[in-house]
């Protein structure tokens, strides 16, 4: 790009889990390293890149179709380059450029360092480069970020899996777990912190299984502790741990340091242990349920919330009978349900017993009904008490009508509040905290309608009020700093991991 030239403006579009949305953070940072810029709402961008997911139902033809809906704006436009990333690149592979022959640029899960270059080299060869490494060669924390938030950030432990789960194509795309070094780690929420960042969550594809690589079956429950000690940082939380792998001293780590939040995201998928067997996950019912007593006994008011699939190939009634018997006894304070569907290159897409649509869809609407009930009622306990939030900025969105603004609880229960009374300090912005009495509880939210009882304005509201978000250069190249308002991503879609 010569000094004469416009910069390019591009746009990522994610989907899927939050390692792509952390990844999309990274490749945001490449680019505007190379020089790119964040397109202006409402301006066609020079540069559209997919970050893809194959996990959730009918990905590929989502991708696809929205590919075909961008060829005339190819045609007009024979600049504009588009690129195709993540874990439907990974499996696809030079079948996206045989579908969608004006994509210039694709590449995998194990090269999101390569964009720039390979967009350089697109446009000078004229022709589609594709590039999917088969392992990991650099760890994606040694790139340059762009964060999404201006006061929460996304910070990988680990990347890939060693389970097997029989639904999951996840271990084929993203390959055996890799883990950082502690102090990569700390290194980098050291660097997010100084620049204004509250609450980091450490990212895992099954977090808790962190240090098997160097040995170390403590590992994490050390890194919750040694990240909870980093001065300046309020809230600590971790996605997603795996059963099998949860050891009591993660929850005394849980406990015992005052900035961990006492919230647990840990994924069920079913309560019948015969399903589980068939799942390939590596524990029963019973061993799930004595960790929630465990998590409860030692933290009586954390929020526990799962994930749950409906209709697994096989799955009879009194399989489902069990999967709503521990969802009445393990209490969840919110569950991300999902109705089975075959995905191509897992076990079970090619298991007997493939459940028919309405079946499947029959237990689905039972289990949302039965865990709505839960929930609400969960919720209606937390009426009258007071409680902390880091206020919002998306899902935070002012009320035209009731002028509310949201924010999430240490225990990341999301709350819509009244932004008024004598304790606001000029103004309630995202990233600052507030603290609040709840009205009412509603069974995927809660409300507070009175006055704040505290506000407190943040280097991180600061930083929101402003447009801008975190720009870290990797743990091994310098100092992070800030710079132009960041263009979020299309909104994500979870993964039953």
């Amino acid at each position: 790009m010569t000094e004469t030239q416009a910069p390019r403006a591009y746009q990522i579009r994610t989907f899927g889990c939050q390692m792509n949305v952390h990844d999309s953070e990274r490749l945001a940072g490449q680019l505007e390293e190379a020089g790119y810029v964040p397109v202006d709402s409402g301006a066609k961008p020079d540069l559209i890149v997919f970050n893809t997911c194959a996990v959730r139902e009918n990905a590929d033809n989502k991708l696809y179709g929205t590919l075909g809906h961008l060829r005339p704006d190819k045609t007009a436009n024979p600049d504009l380059q588009i690129a195709v990333g993540g874990c439907l690149a990974q499996k696809d592979r030079g079948e996206i450029v045989k579908r969608a022959p004006w994509v210039d640029v694709v590449f995998g899960t194990h090269n999101i360092g390569s964009l720039p270059v390979l967009l350089e080299r697109a446009r000078h060869n004229a022709e589609a480069q594709v590039e999917i490494l088969e392992s990991l060669e650099t760890f994606p924390s040694t790139l340059p970020a762009r964060r999404e938030s201006s006061y929460a950030s996304w910070v990988s432990v680990s990347v890939g899996c060693n389970n097997t789960c029989t639904f999951c194509i996840v271990p084929a795309l993203r390959g055996k777990e890799r883990d950082r070094r502690p102090g990569e780690i700390l290194a980098e929420v050291e660097a997010l912190v100084a620049e204004g960042v509250l609450e980091v969550t450490l990212l895992g594809q099954n977090v808790n299984s962190y240090g098997v690589e160097f040995g170390d079956r403590l590992a994490f429950g050390k890194l919750l502790r040694a990240t909870g000690a980093i001065d300046g940082l309020e809230r600590v939380r971790f996605t997603s741990p795996h059963p099998a792998a949860f050891t009591s001293d993660v929850i005394d780590a849980m406990a015992e340091t005052p900035n961990v939040c006492h919230q647990l995201h840990m994924p069920l998928q079913s309560g019948s242990d015969r399903v589980l067997r068939e799942m390939k996950r590596s524990y029963r019912s019973a061993r799930y349920l004595k960790i929630l007593d465990e998590v409860r006994a030692a933290m009586p008011d954390a929020a526990i919330t799962t994930d749950i699939i409906v209709g697994f190939p096989g799955e009879t009634e009194e399989d489902f009978q069990a999967t709503l018997d521990v969802v009445a006894q393990a209490r969840f304070s919110s569950a991300f349900t999902f109705q089975y569907s075959k995905r191509p290159g897992t076990p079970a897409a090619t298991m007997a017993g493939q459940l028919p649509k309405e079946v499947v869809q029959e237990r689905y609407e039972r289990l949302v009904e039965l865990q709505n009930a839960i929930s609400w009622d969960e919720n209606k306990k937390i009426v009258g008490r007071r409680v902390e939030l880091l206020v919002a900025d998306g899902e935070g969105r002012k009320d035209a009508e009731t002028h509310r603004m949201s924010g999430r609880g240490r225990d990341g229960r999301l709350v819509h509040f009244a932004p008024t009374g004598p304790a606001v300090d000029r103004g309630v912005r995202p990233g600052d905290v507030v603290e609040t009495v709840i009205t009412y509880g509603a069974p995927h939210h809660m409300v507070a309608d009175g006055d704040l009882v505290s506000h407190r304005r943040t280097r991180a509201g600061d930083n929101a009020e402003a447009g801008l978000r975190p720009k870290t250069n990797g743990v091994t190249l310098g100092l992070p700093g800030f710079g132009a308002p960041v263009v979020r991503p299309e909104p994500v879609s979870g993964c039953a991991l």
